[in-house]
């Protein structure tokens, strides 16, 4: 099933229920009032939402209307917690081979991650507002996971069994802020602002083959300014697939449902499927040119990120923003 969030009915939104095909809604406030409310008992209100789901696709659910992407908040318009990683190495290593840095062999085993904002995000179609295109305004391309409850100290194969829903994120960085943020060797505050999430979040069934090993297996597509940017394919270098990751945060403390688990930027070592993020394709051509030529995002651009099912159909619906000036 899909699930999304209206903009009404208080600060978490309307639940609804979504189309496969994207094209109809229904309100499921009969069955739970928001999608935190149907996280926190998911084993009792997921069969009930499932079954309002199969009525919607059959065309039998009563007070459905066509679905307007503007009017829909982030599917979590807030959320208990948001952990994002790096699991993606071409990503690491790329980065820092551009600045004469070795990448420690515990990346290889030990996933790399930081606790990002979760206070609120952004809707699929909400600007990106920023004070200055002076802070390196980027765009993250990524694919994160919804947890249930889980358990401290779950392994890998107990944490696939808390992935409830999948969506995608625009993890937005202000990346002339990175620097002297982690050069205090504390972490990001200034340089991560409220990230975006995709109109829509679906069950890992949903999407059939292309959700394997617990990783998405399709390409992330990216377009700046309606220009194609990316395709890095999702199921592809990936060090750390999404059980390992839950696990990894959980193994000191318990997960809260409603806990969201991103991937970190897609990144290939095939630099020919494009990149899901500026800072990526700017290491490239350091790397390839002595310096980078591809700018970071300025005021009225506009930033495009979807995944695609083999016909070309929208799985999640797009992220479509524009950056504007605060």
């Amino acid at each position: 099933m899909k699930l999304a969030s209206l903009k009404e009915g208080g600060r978490d939104g309307t639940l609804i229920v979504v189309s496969r095909d994207l094209s109809r809604a229904v309100k499921a406030t009969g069955i739970a009032p928001t999608l935190q409310a149907a996280l926190d008992d998911w084993s009792t209100i997921a069969p009930r939402l499932n079954a309002l789901s199969e009525d919607l696709n059959e065309g039998g659910a009563q007070g459905a209307f066509d679905l307007d992407m503007a009017r829909l908040a982030a599917p979590l318009p807030r959320a208990y917690e948001f952990v994002d990683g790096s699991a993606y190495l071409p990503h690491v290593e790329r980065v820092r081979r551009a600045r004469g840095a070795e990448v420690p062999e515990s990346f290889y085993v030990d996933p790399l991650m930081y606790q990002a904002t979760s206070a609120g995000f952004l809707g699929p179609r909400d600007p990106v507002v920023v004070a200055s295109e002076e802070f390196g305004i980027d765009l993250e391309a990524e694919v994160l996971i919804i947890t249930d409850d889980v358990p401290m100290g779950v392994t890998p194969a107990q944490a696939a069994a808390h992935i409830q829903l999948v969506g995608l994120v625009n993890d937005v960085s202000l990346r002339g802020l990175i620097p002297g943020e982690l050069a205090k060797g504390f972490g990001f505050v200034q340089s991560k602002p409220r990230s975006a999430l995709s109109p829509v979040f679906v069950t890992p069934d949903e999407l059939g083959d292309a959700w394997i090993d617990d990783k998405l297996h399709l390409p992330m597509r990216t377009w700046i300014n309606g220009t194609w940017f990316g395709e890095a394919e999702c199921g592809v270098d990936m060090q750390f697939d999404f059980s390992q990751l839950v696990a990894h945060v959980a193994k000191t403390r318990p997960l809260t449902a409603g806990t969201l688990v991103g991937s970190g930027t897609i990144a290939n070592q095939d630099t020919g499927k494009g990149a899901s993020c500026l800072a990526e394709q700017r290491t490239v051509e350091t790397l390839r040119d002595g310096k980078p030529s591809t700018p970071f995002l300025s005021f009225g651009d506009t930033v495009k990120i979807d995944v695609t099912d083999a016909s070309g159909a929208s799985i999640f619906g797009a992220i479509e923003q524009v950056i504007a000036k605060a």
